[in-house]
């Protein structure tokens, strides 16, 4: 399995994601500079956290209409994954491959510390290897990590069980302990807190480990025992 690390102006997780897949992992990976605009040759797609382009105008509102973020709704339409971490999430909205929209902390502050997590949906080729309403604890850093959609979305994400992990401990003030959701296929998920700094004991703990090996054990189901 191959993944492309989605490298924008302004990114700086996109080491620890590609370390995630690589290193910790086992899989091939490659840093993508996001003016690269061919995704044929990739199994997934990783959007790190990061503040690309500065966050100016919105968090992930220039990115969103990077070129490369046509190659990455084609690569979504075709089911494959997309994983979106912090910045990565704020551009999946900003595109519209997400609903909802990021708001700032309710404290208004940044904020970087673990924070427990709830599995709401563990059926999708990112949580398979969790169990349902497993507590995991994951880092976060941000600033805009306040998850807003409508009443209207929310009830949808709900109704289509679209709403893959809460907060236990809402720090942010997102609507309904929102942490991450996918979308309506199940091949794009969007997130908050980073798992891919959290896949070994000595960052603090692995249990995002698992959200990637998901994804592999997945994709070897899909594509290598059907082939």
């Amino acid at each position: 399995m191959k993944f492309a690390v989605i490298v924008f102006p302004g990114s700086n997780c996109d080491r620890d994601m590609y370390f995630a897949a690589k290193d910790a992992l086992g899989a091939d990976a490659e840093l993508v500079w996001y003016q690269s605009a061919n995704l044929e040759n990739y199994d997934a797609v990783l959007l790190p956290g990061g503040f690309s382009y500065g966050d100016y105008l919105r968090t992930g509102a220039i990115a969103s209409t990077s070129h490369i973020v046509t190659e990455i709704k084609q690569h979504a339409a075709k089911g494959k994954p997309v994983l979106g971490v912090c910045n990565g999430f704020q551009i999946l909205l900003e595109s519209g491959l997400l609903p909802g929209a990021m708001l700032r902390n309710k404290n208004l502050k940044f904020m970087c510390h673990f924070e427990k997590l709830v599995v709401e949906n563990n059926q999708t080729m990112f949580t398979s290897d969790y169990r349902e309403k497993e507590v995991i604890s994951l880092p976060i850093a941000h600033g805009e990590g306040n998850y807003y959609c409508d009443e209207a979305t929310l009830l949808k994400l709900k109704e289509n069980n679209q709403i893959v992990f809460t907060y236990a401990n809402n720090p942010n003030g997102s609507v309904s302990d929102i942490a991450g959701i996918v979308n309506e296929e199940g091949n794009v998920l969007g997130m908050m807190p980073h798992p891919e700094r959290a896949v070994e004991a000595i960052l603090g703990g692995a249990d995002g480990l698992k959200l990637f090996k998901s994804v592999l054990t997945n994709w070897r189901e899909a594509y290598v025992a059907g082939a």
